[in-house]
């Protein structure tokens, strides 16, 4: 281990092994299998990058996207780690000159899609050299349960069966615990040794709030959040994409936007502008984030419910990847339920798909409406032992909602959808229960029927939050025609009957939350501090225009910060700074002492 660690500093630029990186590399360097589950941001890829430059022959690292292949290529480049990609983007040339470096052992770490992993071709290439290790990054996507998945991934046992002795590293962010078991059966780790960090990302502040007008809601958020800052908002569909971005963009924010069915070269060139720029905001859906290692991402806001809590959790972990404070944030109505209900029921999917997930979405749903901490309900999830009640950092923790007795509200409800025929979605319904002399009302002569207007007292806002809590609940369905009509459950029956007490939590409006990040490290510099701040991002921008790269494959923004404090007058001075290895210390160190000592 002490070459390991020689490595993490010389190379990487890093001064220690955080959690249980140090452990995961002993294992897996000592020909071990293993199935590593951090958080994003947690530092997954030196779990298989280290292993890779200590043991004879190459890594063959199989990633599923071609954009998350070249951004971790063109970082291990600018360290000096000798690493190459083979994927549909290359040329015939280029990927021949690429196959005639593998075999002349010129290559560390080797990254493919597991479908050209798979042909007989690439299977019979690298049977050739020796190698050092399969990396399987992203191994959730083995998942036909999960929410990125890809069938290929199932066949990635046949490592195994053709390489016996060659040891696999599977590698994850996001996995409950039916999905680690399905991982390890699906790939053959069953005799692997399985590594589980810590799944809470703490500098991360999760709020959820109730949606009115969610256009409005978010740029009001970044605003006063995050006005100058690079941010992912995504949206469930790709006309809502285009439409958020647009109208974002009018409002004076460089906004764009991403989804599968843009042309290739657009959709290209503004991953580029977000990911090489600062202060873009990429608008997208979640076809776009797997694998993007910008660490500057200081927030993450959703305008649609996601799917389950592992997409969830894996699409807010996109922010705040180098450690400082960042935002989750996200508005939820009752149609953001209905619609994923209605999703879920219209699937062509088979009946075991659908009960998981409903489950899934049923998680989702508690964690929306929980009146405890966020955080711990999420930690609760992945199946982490929860020791603490509060994280602090949330809307629940910072601002406790007050729960009210809702019973007779939601009797009310209740009522009123059984005596309009279960027909009728929650707008119609609010108006009978608030007496809404409506067209619609008159037509079906509901101004009839013994609930009208026994809701008048409760404002319609305060109706809809009643009805979402109880369709999150499961005392109300929506219909299988996709009309959005409630219906009945069989939860709903005790409710009636008076024999439960339903509690709710009550609205209120949201205090904004400020950004720790802009308050603790730059609110605090002074005014020559604040001058070499800036002075360091306009050469770290030059250089990385200069490179043809990110400005955080350069430096993260957490080096930047470490640089203004420590103010390092000398080369050596430079080396106890983290992120500087010896390769970036050669290529820059003369620019960074003379402007560190210039100011």
């Amino acid at each position: 281990m002490s070459e390991a660690l020689h490595i993490l500093k010389e190379i990487f630029g890093y001064p220690a092994f955080r959690g249980q990186q140090a452990e995961v590399i002993a294992h897996l360097t000592q020909g071990g299998d293993c199935l590593v589950l951090m958080p994003t941001g947690g530092g997954k890829s030196l779990c298989y990058q280290i292993p890779a430059l200590l043991r004879d022959g190459v890594a063959i690292v199989v990633s599923p996207l071609i954009a998350l292949m070249q951004n971790q290529v063109t970082a291990l480049h600018e360290l000096g780690v000798s690493a190459a990609v083979l994927n549909s983007s290359l040329s015939l040339q280029e990927a021949t000159a690429v196959e005639q470096n593998l075999l002349a052992g010129e290559c560390d770490l080797l990254y493919v899609a597991p479908e050209r992993l798979l042909t007989a071709r690439f299977l019979n290439l690298i049977s050739h050299v020796p190698i050092a290790l399969f990396a399987i990054d992203e191994a959730h996507c083995v998942s036909q349960w999960g929410h990125d998945f890809r069938p290929e991934y199932i066949q990635l046992s046949v490592l195994h069966e053709r390489f016996p002795q060659v040891p696999r590293i599977a590698l994850t962010a996001t996995a409950d615990m039916e999905t680690r078991q399905e991982i390890i059966e699906r790939l053959g780790l069953n005799t692997a040794r399985v590594f589980v960090s810590s799944f809470d990302r703490p500098n991360i502040r999760y709020q959820i709030v109730d949606k009115t007008n969610s256009r409005s809601q978010l740029l009001a958020f970044i605003q006063a959040e995050h006005p100058a800052d690079a941010g992912i908002v995504y949206c469930l569909s790709r006309k809502k994409v285009e439409e958020t971005a647009a109208w974002l963009a009018e409002q004076g924010l460089r906004a764009v936007a991403y989804h599968a069915g843009m042309d290739m070269q657009d959709r290209s060139l503004n991953q580029e502008k977000f990911l090489r720029e600062d202060g873009v905001i990429m608008v997208a859906t979640i076809a776009f984030g797997m694998g993007i290692d910008k660490p500057d991402v200081r927030f993450v806001a959703h305008l649609d419910l996601p799917k389950s809590v592992e997409g969830y959790y894996q699409e807010t972990g996109r922010a705040g990847r180098d450690g400082q404070a960042a935002n989750a944030w996200m508005v939820y109505g009752l149609g953001d339920v209905i619609q994923q209900r209605r999703m879920i029921e219209e699937s062509e999917a088979h009946a075991k798909f659908k009960q998981v997930a409903t489950r899934k979405l049923e998680a989702m749903l508690s964690l929306c409406e929980t009146i405890t901490c966020r955080r711990m309900r999420m930690l609760s999830y992945f199946g982490e032992a929860v020791t603490a009640q509060s994280c602090g950092n949330c809307d629940i923790c910072l601002n406790p909602p007050k729960v009210w007795d809702a019973t007779i509200e939601v009797q009310k409800a209740l009522s009123c959808v059984y005596r309009t025929g279960q027909t009728f979605g929650a707008g119609h319904l609010i108006d009978v229960l608030r007496g809404n002399l409506t067209d619609r009302v008159k037509e079906w002569h509901h101004d009839r029927i013994s609930t009208f207007g026994i809701g008048k007292d409760l404002p319609e806002k305060n109706w809809r939050a009643v009805f979402r809590q109880i369709v999150a609940l499961g005392l109300l369905t929506t219909d299988s025609e996709g009309h959005g009509a409630l219906h009945l459950t069989e939860a709903s029956r005790a409710i009636l009957k008076g024999q439960q007490p339903v509690l709710l939590r009550q609205q209120s409006k949201p205090e904004r939350l400020s950004d720790k990040r802009q308050a603790v490290e730059l609110k605090a510099f002074d005014d020559n501090e604040r001058a070499l701040w800036e002075q360091l991002r306009v050469w770290r921008a030059k250089i990385a225009k200069e490179h043809g790269v990110p400005a955080y494959v350069i430096f993260h923004d957490s080096t930047l910060l470490e640089l203004v404090r420590l103010r390092p007058q000398t080369e050596d001075d430079l080396r106890q700074v983290t992120g500087v290895g010896v390769r970036k210390l050669d290529k820059y160190g003369h620019d960074l002492i003379e402007i560190l000592c210039g100011i």
